[in-house]
């Protein structure tokens, strides 16, 4: 008789690959599938030693090499590809077998997908996996959603596979339908923050500290060692000791200081928007990887925006309150025209922002004298990157800076929220700096995801084999 595998793995990219492997070497014969049966081939011939393998060529196969009841692990693209192989193999199915989505999808859809799978008698379940392609096959953190029914068939293979401490798994069953990618994406919200208070960390102690890379690397070990001690913490130390091997420098000066970002920060900020829970700190580091990646709008202030002044005196509270008021206010503006003018190039809806400047004069909540100066500046270009370059916006945030300053240093001392005032200045700073500390987010990105970087010196992406010799590679 032949032997039926316990799982199965379809889509075979480093994260399918790597769990598959995961399930194999702890002795569950697991099937595998890809869309491409090249990729199956090369699993099965390169690691086939590592356990038990049933390679599939079709889906129909696939199905049929699984004991019952059948645990089919998805592991492709959020969205439309997801929904695509659900749709392949829903029909081969029968009740009581079971879809794992263990990508990053948005829960949402998953709790839509659960519930029409439900109606179907099968059993669909998200499962958040953290841990990058090196947990994926040596251990991760899984977050399985889904039915309690569904989750004693399967949560026993998980928490074989899964990261151990103590002898624990690092995998319980989080709750219902969409409970566990919601886990996971809040967890990734909070991976974003960490990463950004880590880099703002290393831009104060290089920019006003004076440090260079390899002695911050040096004080991060040493935190690292304390109360501080993690795995962000760890690598960080490593990517700021790496000296690139073309040029002699710091690899961090080497990266293009540009963070990208797939996008389950930015859901986790949706949801708390939804839910009326604040996160600014999540917030503020989504937008910080937006605006880091604003090349364009960067690049029109960072040369006409001035810093601050080093002999900058004391002022009289009140009118340093209504500065920074002002400067916070175009600030505030200058971020809601550009969202206006990306929305209405991504959409096709070719808005005239002088206009909309125009309509709300009077009338509306927002309306105020210097919508006039607004309407003007689009007016004398139509395609301005950011109001904060224009004339009047910039001798207006430039005349206030001081006492921006000052208030939302005043605030901190005192213990005061001024996330507003803080988080606008923030903004200012970042637009008029020629280079942040996303370098830094990039270089620990291709460190625990190989997500690949880009270079200020020539053309193309790149990896550095941080786990080998840490040579780079053209990605």
């Amino acid at each position: 008789m032949t032997e039926k595998a316990r799982i199965g793995v379809t889509g075979l990219a480093v994260m399918g690959r790597n769990l598959a492997r995961n399930f194999a070497r702890h002795g569950h014969p697991v099937a595998v599938h890809n869309r491409s049966y090249g990729r199956t081939k090369e699993l099965v011939e390169e690691f086939g030693h590592e356990g038990t393998f049933i390679p599939a060529e079709s889906a129909e196969d696939f199905v049929a090499s699984l004991e019952r009841p059948r645990r089919v692990v998805i592991m492709v693209k959020a969205g439309e590809p997801t929904d695509a192989v659900i749709e392949e193999f829903a029909p081969l199915l029968e009740p009581g077998d079971m879809i794992i989505d263990a990508g990053n999808a948005h829960f949402a859809d998953t709790r839509r997908r659960e519930a029409a799978l439900r109606e179907r008698g099968l059993h669909f379940v998200g499962a958040g996996v953290s841990g990058g392609e090196e947990g994926a096959l040596h251990g991760p953190s899984i977050m399985p959603g889904g039915s309690p029914e569904s989750y004693e068939a399967l949560g026993p293979l998980l928490e074989d596979i899964a990261a151990k401490v103590d002898g624990e798994p690092c995998c319980v069953h989080v709750g219902p339908d969409g409970a566990g990618h919601f886990v996971k994406m809040v967890h990734n919200g909070i991976e974003y923050a960490d990463m950004q208070l880590i880099a703002e960390a290393y831009d104060l102690l290089r920019q006003a500290g004076g440090h260079a890379p390899a002695e911050i690397a040096d004080i991060f070990r040493g935190w690292n060692s304390g109360r501080l001690g993690s795995y962000l913490i760890e690598i960080t130390a490593e990517v700021l000791q790496q000296v690139d091997a073309e040029t002699g420098k710091p690899f961090v000066d080497v990266v293009v200081d540009q963070a990208e970002q797939k996008g389950t920060g930015r859901w986790t900020v949706q949801s708390a928007l939804d839910l009326g829970v604040p996160v600014s700190g999540i917030a503020e580091a989504v937008f910080a990887r937006a605006l880091s990646g604003g090349a364009d709008v960067r690049a029109a202030a960072a040369g006409r925006l001035p810093g601050p002044s080093a002999t900058a005196g004391a002022a009289d509270l009140q009118a340093d309150v209504e500065q920074a008021l002002f400067a916070s206010k175009i600030v505030a503006y200058a971020q809601g025209f550009q969202q206006i003018q990306a929305a209405s190039a991504e959409y096709g809806w070719d808005i005239d922002p002088g206009a909309m400047a125009k309509i709300w004069r009077d009338g509306c909540i927002i309306r105020a004298k210097f919508l006039d100066h607004i309407k003007r500046a689009y007016d004398k270009q139509a395609g301005l990157q950011t109001l904060l370059v224009d004339d009047y916006f910039l001798d207006a945030v430039s005349g206030a800076q001081a006492a921006w300053r000052r208030v939302v240093a005043l605030a901190a001392e005192q213990g005061i929220p001024a996330p507003g005032f803080a988080s606008a200045l923030a903004y200012y700073d970042g637009l008029r700096s020629r280079r942040l500390p996303a370098a830094l987010i990039q270089g620990q990105r291709d460190f625990f995801g190989a997500h690949t970087y880009r270079r200020v010196d020539k053309d193309g992406s790149f990896h550095t084999m941080w786990g080998a010799d840490r040579n780079e590679v053209t990605a």
